[in-house]
């Protein structure tokens, strides 16, 4: 006999103990991963560039994982790092953000596909304006831009860096620039 899989809601998702290292993605409850030491190092300077460029042009709020970003029934995720613009700050709940922030950062880590296939569609389908993906193995930066295409809404290439150099602007967050070789600066080790 098959066994069908168990198709979770926002209603089983919330239902979790507080801090649980859950996503529901698709209706599917994955676990997340902990991090490396180097994806927190990548996500930190990450965040502290795109965190002290909307303070300084008073943009809107930036958020860092773990926090809540919820879609639709089937799929809440809680992207590395969050932008929701001035504008739009009334999707910022106590708890959470329902629906699509302005700007989605990933950083790749062992569940790439996740971020590279399900997420990604998602927040293209719902809207999400830009959606920057971090690769610390190749020490690339993809920022992709949300765009009206055919067949509806649509990521396309906006900035790219590779082999950590050079660096990345942004559309959402016009004269942000971030180079690659702070982001994906090495460990200090001794």
């Amino acid at each position: 006999m098959l066994a069908i899989a168990q198709k979770y809601t926002l209603a089983d998702y919330e239902a979790l103990p507080e801090g649980a290292p859950y996503q529901l993605i698709h209706g599917e409850l994955v676990v997340s991963p902990t991090p490396t030491v180097y994806h927190q190092k990548v996500l930190g300077h990450t965040f502290y560039e795109i965190a002290k460029f909307v303070e300084r042009n008073e943009h809107g709020e930036v958020f860092a994982s773990p926090i809540d970003v919820y879609f639709n029934e089937d799929n809440a995720y809680q992207p590395d790092v969050v932008f929701v613009s001035t504008k739009r700050l009334d999707i910022i709940g106590e708890t959470n953000i329902q629906g699509a922030p302005d700007l989605v950062v990933e950083v790749l880590s062992s569940n790439a596909k996740r971020d590279l296939v399900d997420k990604k569609d998602v927040y293209e389908a719902f809207g999400v304006k830009e959606y920057w993906i971090l690769d610390p193995e190749r020490k690339s930066i993809d920022v992709l831009e949300n765009t009206l295409g055919k067949y509806g809404n649509e990521f396309r290439l906006y900035s790219r860096a590779r082999n950590g150099e050079g660096a990345v602007e942004s559309k959402v967050l016009a004269g942000l620039s971030v180079e690659a070789a702070y982001i994906f600066a090495p460990l200090h080790k001794k």
